[in-house]
């Protein structure tokens, strides 16, 4: 829909131009139409006001199109939702009776962030199958409980990404209950879109498309590798990968046609560093100028950089090249803090902007060295007590194992530059 308004207008000004000389206009001066079968002009009254005075001249401009209104999405987007075994772990022992699982422990004190946004994206790292399959939460091999894809949408999450290396930790069986799982939580709530794995191909070209505000925003994502799994060459799921640039650049263009703005999700690059490799920047590059207008990088599970990238025609789209993790149960120093960032879509007549872009760091902290009772905090909420009493330098696994309040700034710093970096409330 962007950029198409001009375009119809002059289009439609050359139909009604070449197809202008089989009628002529009434005259204006005289009052007259053309003559009738006697040669006599034939008069023309001013409907419901016969004496209305012949010397003023009516109207000869066409009605005016209302003007397009300004619109605007807030938009919010979390990294990888790495729930390893921890995790789940301290959503049991905080469940209450009757209860399996309280996810909602983890997650409280980002939960207003999240539900303020008009829309809100998540990386759902680790496949949900169901209890079919068992409760996993190794570094290769994940199945999370159900309970957890249920908070995710509680907690106002639109926007449910697939597409990572974990897709077929359980086989194309456990993709495939995936799937189930979440068609049943799109059915009940038909709003959330959950993008990166597919049934079929009729299944990936059937866009996922919100309409907020009195916009629409279309969602691809793409996953550099699967961990070294692939489907079965008679599966007909479908899992884009970042090496599919021909099918990359064709979807990204047909639904650039089709909405006002186009959000892609990359799970790429490497992990446990904070550097962007040349092939991510290219990539990202070449998705902008496409025209996607907003990338949300993972994999990484660090906080990398994020910037504006300009098309050849001036405008621009905006890249956050790792998010890094929103929860996890890893026991390194840099995987300790992601990123929630914060953008406003405007749509302003036929030009769409990504502005307001603010990024507040996350932190995953746990109490003690079996990385019990972990829990996230926003920045701002974070304390000097929590810095001092935070597991990590207990915990007998990683090798970063240095935490303090300059080790967290300094991770900051390095990496959300200050015009985006958002440290209060």
């Amino acid at each position: 829909m962007k950029k198409k308004l001009a375009a119809f207008s002059a289009a439609l000004l050359l139909i009604l131009g070449a197809s202008g000389c089989d009628f002529e206009p009434i005259s204006q001066e005289n009052n007259y139409t053309q003559p009738s079968s006697t040669g006599q002009p034939i008069p023309v009254e001013t409907q419901g006001h016969h004496d209305t005075d012949s010397s003023v001249e009516p109207t000869t401009e066409p009605p005016t199109e209302p003007p397009i209104q300004d619109s605007t999405v807030h938009f919010l987007a979390v990294g990888d939702n790495l729930v390893q075994k921890r995790v789940y772990e301290s959503a049991q022992k905080h469940a209450a009776e009757g209860e399996k699982y309280n996810f909602n422990y983890c997650y409280k004190n980002v939960a207003d962030k999240v539900a303020a946004a008009d829309l809100a994206f998540i990386n759902q790292e680790t496949i949900i199958a169901g209890d079919k399959y068992e409760i996993s939460g190794s570094n290769f091999n994940f199945n999370s409980p159900t309970q957890l894809g249920d908070e995710m949408v509680d907690l106002g999450f639109d926007i449910i990404c697939m597409s990572n290396n974990h897709a077929l930790d359980k086989g194309t069986g456990g993709l495939n209950a995936a799937l189930d799982y979440w068609d049943t939580k799109t059915s009940q709530t038909p709003t959330l879109k959950v993008i990166g794995c597919y049934r079929d191909a009729q299944d990936m070209e059937n866009y996922r498309i919100s309409e907020v505000n009195g916009m629409t925003i279309g969602y691809l994502a793409y996953t550099e590798h699967i961990n070294g799994y692939s489907l079965p060459s008679d599966s007909a799921m479908k899992i884009p990968l970042t090496s599919q640039t021909t099918l990359i650049e064709q979807q990204i263009k047909e639904l650039d046609g089709m909405v006002d703005a186009v959000v892609v999700s990359a799970h790429w690059g490497a992990e446990d560093t904070h550097t962007v490799s040349d092939s991510v920047r290219s990539l990202a590059k070449n998705m902008v100028e496409w025209g996607a207008d907003v990338i949300i990088g993972t994999h990484s599970h660090t906080l990398e950089t994020m910037e504006y990238v300009t098309r050849t025609d001036g405008t621009q789209g905006f890249v956050f090249y790792s998010l890094g993790n929103f929860i996890s149960a890893q026991t390194d120093s840099f995987n300790m803090v992601g990123g929630m960032a914060e953008f406003d879509l405007k749509q302003s007549g036929d030009q769409l902007t990504v502005e307001n872009v603010q990024v507040t760091p996350v932190i995953t902290h746990y109490d003690d060295g079996s990385l019990t009772n972990l829990r996230l905090y926003p920045y701002y909420m974070y304390t000097d007590e929590l810095v001092a009493g935070h597991g990590l330098p207990y915990s007998p696994w990683g090798t970063a194992k240095k935490w303090s309040w300059n080790v967290i700034d300094t991770i900051v710093s390095n990496n959300v530059p200050e015009e985006f970096r958002k440290l209060t409330q």
